[in-house]
């Protein structure tokens, strides 16, 4: 019997798409399509992939007014911020699009006589692309668009909680006129997922999702001998230091730890503040915190929606609740969110202080709308708690001091430090982490390397 999944909206808990999953005919279909197309793709010159792709991200951009609703009705985010995710879509994708033909250009060392010698830039085959539900668009678009740019077939596994992403994504592809096989949208479980990784059939992997998911991955693809491209979790820091500009700091670093719920990959976790600037800065970032409209994201005063579901939220409550019995003391009162309501997936932001890395707070992902703030001596201390953990996806540091922030950055086990800005990627940059965060790498000319190989041509033509 196939096994159907039903999209629960965290907006009023009701189903808001029901879809079944792909059978093992349609699987095995999904599978030749792709690699019989991609035999064929791989030949057509880059300027003709990338018109296709191009068209396509047109195509996506012109459903933002169905879009925009509909991504909120899936996971909660306020339509007044929707529409953003498209834009990001569209930055990403026309970049990747844009320095292809310098990213996928044959790398040639100096010159012998009598040889010809080059490095060729071959595509992989078929790429599996898993995509969460907290940045649907975005996190898929990192993989989707340079991966057919770069020669290879795609099949996305969207998350059962943004299953109609991937339907967008098929139907930009259909009305840009891809050719067939190449982009597949599939419904599927986890016990497909993993025996398409295992099966053979596939010869890379491209996830974004937790920890615990990236692990069975991995087991799945025991003795394929695949790329695995897996983006996990975070814990992200932030380094306030004395000479930052204060106001400046606290805005950026309240959107950094709540926008989205807190539900992002990057999101600013925890912060490390210079003990000659840390009681104003708490005052000021909670007092900017209060101002967060938690309520319905469909209506358009809402700054703060759901979170995906009331398990995630109970989590975080968890987590608050147990920092409150260690000493940690909460900065937002019931009084400064009625929308919370217990049980729900409606969780207010919540700012802890007096809080320790004994505490799950300060050590476990959260994925939702709280954050802790620690006093600090100096940088010596600040980059000591900082490294304190087993994730290192993104830092940042808050300064007037472009040297410092360097210096110091150097220290930071991180995929990308920023300074003076969080939560946000930057295409012309390479998507990474370290440690629990996960290994490989997206956007930028490097994430074209992880979906191609090297072929080296040794001729030579002079005897």
């Amino acid at each position: 019997m196939t096994k159907t999944i039903e999209l629960i909206s965290p907006v009023d808990g009701r189903v808001y798409a029901e879809r079944q999953c792909a059978d093992a005919i349609q699987l095995e279909n999904a599978l030749d399509a792709a690699t019989t197309a991609q035999a064929q793709w791989k030949c057509r010159p880059l300027s003709e992939r990338a018109a296709f792709c191009s068209a396509a991200v047109d195509a996506m951009l012109a459903m933002k007014d169905e879009i925009v609703p509909e991504l909120a009705w899936q996971m909660g985010r306020p339509v007044r911020y929707c529409a953003g995710e498209l834009r990001g879509f569209e930055e990403r994708a026309r970049h990747m699009i844009a320095i292809a033909p310098q990213a996928l250009a044959d790398v040639e060392p100096a010159p012998i006589n009598g040889f010809r010698r080059y490095i060729k830039r071959e595509p992989l085959g078929t790429i599996l692309v898993i995509a969460p539900w907290n940045y649907p668009y975005l996190t898929a678009v990192n993989s989707i668009i340079p991966a057919l740019m770069a020669g290879n077939s795609v099949i996305l596994k969207h998350a059962s909680q943004t299953l109609l992403v991937g339907e967008r994504f098929a139907e930009a592809f259909r009305r840009a006129k891809l050719p067939e096989g190449l982009f597949q949208n599939l419904v599927l479980d986890h016990a497909q997922t993993g025996a398409i990784i295992g099966g053979g059939r596939v010869q890379q992997v491209n996830f974004t999702g937790s920890v615990a998911a990236g692990k069975a991955m991995e087991t799945a693809a025991t003795g394929q001998f695949m790329g695995m491209g897996l983006e996990l979790g975070g814990k992200d820091p932030a380094y306030v230091r004395a000479d930052a500009n204060l106001d400046y700091a606290v805005e950026n670093l309240v959107d950094g730890s709540f926008f989205n719920s807190g539900q992002s990959c990057c999101a600013v976790e925890r912060i490390y503040v210079d003990a000659n600037i840390y009681q104003p800065f708490i005052e000021r970032f909670a007092a900017l915190t209060r101002q967060y409209v938690l309520s319905n994201p469909l209506d358009e005063a809402t700054t703060l929606g759901p979170l995906v579901n009331a398990g995630a939220a109970d989590f975080v409550r968890g987590q608050i609740t147990d920092a409150l019995k260690m000493g940690a003391r909460a900065l937002i009162g019931p009084q400064d969110f009625a929308a919370d309501v217990p049980g729900s997936a409606y969780l207010a932001p919540q700012v802890l202080v007096d809080v320790s890395h004994g505490m799950s707070v300060m050590r476990d992902e959260s994925f939702g709308p709280v954050v802790g703030i620690m006093p600090v001596t100096g940088d010596e201390q600040a980059i000591a708690l900082m490294n304190d953990s087993e994730f290192g996806l993104s830092a940042s540091i808050w300064t007037a001091d472009l040297a410092a922030a360097e210096h110091l950055g150097n220290r930071i086990d991180t995929g990308t430090l920023f300074m003076n800005r969080c939560d946000y990627l930057d295409p012309a940059l390479a998507w990474t982490g370290v440690k629990h965060s996960g290994r490989g790498v997206t956007l930028s000319r490097l994430g074209y390397e992880h979906l191609t190989r090297a072929k080296s041509f040794h001729l030579r033509h002079e005897i």
